[in-house]
């Protein structure tokens, strides 16, 4: 049992991983975590195997699981008010800029929202293969498919990515630059200058989850989004706060209202301005963000 357990632990992290990819809301992949925790405890054919494939099993059950659950997820999410979008992970940040640059291609919102286009046994088998570097074998197994039919759904779902269109590469120092500037000029009510950093095409999507007011389609262009960001100012003045943070690998902000944080906010950019802004309302989702989680 100490044996087991140990195997478990170790790879807890990884599989945490896998969840929060294939779900992305915290709080489902900790549930989907304890329940492989559970299954890993009650297989007693696998007890008596002993834990040589630890990693195997386990990563092939919580992925089927995932599938499983994001199936379900996706048809509640039919009747879900206005945009879904994911739940923010806040974590330290990794220590060298490579793996700055790897994680936030991983788990940022926008790399999350794009994955929705991908069916959940696409967006499991891509994930394993692509983000988790597991072998085709593996990717069969975790899907239940033959090996062949596994390099298609990952060819498949690289294809369907593509096509959304790449997101610019950009330095976190040059996305820092964006939204510090962006931040300024939010603090001091300068129109103008909101609007200049936002591309003329940018968009704005905003997911409340029926609790808290949001848009129910996405705001488009410079001019309107600026007129959006300059209202919050006049609204509320010195009891609006931003604050540059990081959250699912990249530079974000949290906006404050009377002390509460009122929106967790990812931007895309291209270095210079502005494309995308994914803003989460959603109280239940930006729970972990206030208590410091």
């Amino acid at each position: 049992m100490q044996d087991t357990t140990g195997s478990f632990e170790r790879l807890r992290p990884r599989l945490m991983a896998i969840g929060y990819r294939m779900l992305a809301s915290v709080h489902e992949a900790e549930d989907l975590v304890q329940d492989a925790w559970l299954r890993w405890h009650e297989d007693e054919g696998r007890m008596q195997q002993g834990v040589a494939n630890a990693e195997a099993w386990l990563v092939t059950m919580t992925t089927r699981m995932a599938i499983d659950r994001l199936r379900a997820a996706k048809v509640r999410r039919e009747a879900y008010p206005g945009f879904w979008l994911p739940e923010p992970l806040a974590e330290s940040g990794p220590e060298t800029p490579e793996q700055t640059r790897e994680l936030a291609d991983d788990i940022s919102v926008a790399f999350l929202v794009l994955l929705d286009r991908l069916s959940p046994e696409s967006r499991a088998a891509f994930l394993l293969r692509e983000v988790f570097d597991a072998d085709y074998a593996q990717v069969a197994e975790a899907i239940g498919k033959s090996e062949a039919a596994a390099r298609q759904v990952v060819s498949r779902a690289k294809a369907q990515l593509r096509e959304a269109g790449p997101a610019p590469a950009v330095q976190p120092k040059l996305q820092y630059q964006v939204l510090r500037g962006f931040a300024d000029a939010l603090s001091r009510g300068d129109f103008h200058g909101l609007q200049a950093l936002l591309a003329e095409q940018s968009e704005l999507l905003s997911d409340g989850g029926g609790i808290v007011p949001s848009f129910g389609q996405a705001l488009l262009g410079s001019r309107r989004i600026a007129q959006l960001y300059f209202a919050a100012f006049r609204n509320y003045g010195e009891r609006m706060r931003v604050e540059l943070v990081r959250f699912n690998g990249q530079w974000a902000l949290l906006r404050w209202i009377d002390g509460r944080i009122e929106s967790a906010q990812a931007f895309e950019t291209d270095g210079q301005h502005i494309l995308r802004i994914h803003v989460q309302r959603n109280p239940h989702k930006l729970a972990r963000l206030s208590s410091g989680i």
